[in-house]
């Protein structure tokens, strides 16, 4: 599976209850060590998480201490309000992790990215140091997105993109982002799992997208590839995405995507998806589906 490779684990789940189609909360210590031992041998070398997820970062850094056979690089994001140094975050997010060096360090936010723009030079001593390798920044909107891209400090810029936050909507941008060799890694393959959701639900969201959740559902059918098939190979198979974030609550969800990685997407099903055009684009960030 030569796209397993451009997988990188979310750890949002291990910390927090996550997900509309989340019905059984965040996993225990158990069946996370089971999910990470599992993702490690299939050849998963990354891990995305993040301060504001929880304790995600101690359950894997208990992880780690029982495992030093399958230690992860570890990407983790600063939260949106910084009470304490830099310093301080870093050294703790070290220890918490049991891991020597942070594959990378991004801003959870633009907005913070940019109120902490004139202390982004302490964070070069840590990557002088050794101690981080990469620093970038988590994007929602196109605008945020072109901002980050001429910052040459910032390596990883982290976006979604999926069926519906699709080509038609990031293809010009992400092309943009690889001529100015960032490293490019999305997020929301499955929209929290919106994609499954039955057009039956109740939920408004599922209700203000009906039409286009059953378009791809359609697709799914005429195609006869499984939905979750569609929608993680529409990502991995994107030239211009350097690495695909996927998150799982259990150890099945983790070997059905993997079962899903080998899979290669016709043109004609390509050129489909990319012509869903969703025209409000709030309803794609799942941070305002509650307000």
């Amino acid at each position: 599976m030569q796209a397993i490779n451009k997988i990188i684990l979310g750890t949002v789940q291990f910390g927090l209850n996550y997900g509309i189609n989340n019905t059984t909360g965040k996993p225990n210590q158990v069946t996370v060590n089971e999910i990470l031992y599992a993702a490690h041998n299939l050849g998963v070398r990354c891990l995305d998480t993040a301060e504001a997820y929880g304790d995600a970062h101690k359950i894997i850094g208990r992880f780690h201490a029982d495992n030093p056979a399958h230690i992860f690089n570890v990407i983790t994001k600063l939260p949106k309000h910084i009470d304490e140094s830099f310093s301080e975050k870093i050294e703790k997010y070290l220890r918490e992790l049991n891991i020597k060096q942070l594959q990378g360090l991004l801003f959870h936010s633009y907005q913070t990215y940019k109120d902490n723009k004139k202390n982004i030079e302490l964070l070069y001593d840590y990557k002088r140091a050794g101690k981080v390798k990469y620093l970038g920044v988590s994007v929602y909107t196109n605008a945020e997105m072109e901002d980050v891209i001429e910052d040459p400090g910032m390596q990883i810029i982290q976006l979604p993109f999926n069926l519906f936050d699709n080509n038609n909507l990031r293809g010009s941008m992400l092309e943009k982002a690889k001529k100015k060799g960032k490293i490019i890694h999305t997020r929301s393959a499955f929209l929290q799992g919106l994609f499954f959701s039955s057009l039956q639900s109740e939920t408004a969201i599922v209700k203000s997208l009906a039409k286009e959740l059953g378009v791809i559902q359609q697709l799914s059918k005429d195609s006869q590839i499984p939905l979750q098939k569609i929608s993680l190979n529409y990502c991995l198979q994107n030239k211009n995405i350097d690495n695909v974030l996927i998150g799982v609550d259990n150890l099945d969800q983790l070997m059905k995507n993997f079962e899903g990685a080998d899979s290669t997407l016709s043109n004609e099903l390509i050129e489909k998806i990319n012509e869903i055009h969703i025209k409000n684009v709030d309803l794609l960030n799942p941070s305002l589906w509650n307000q």
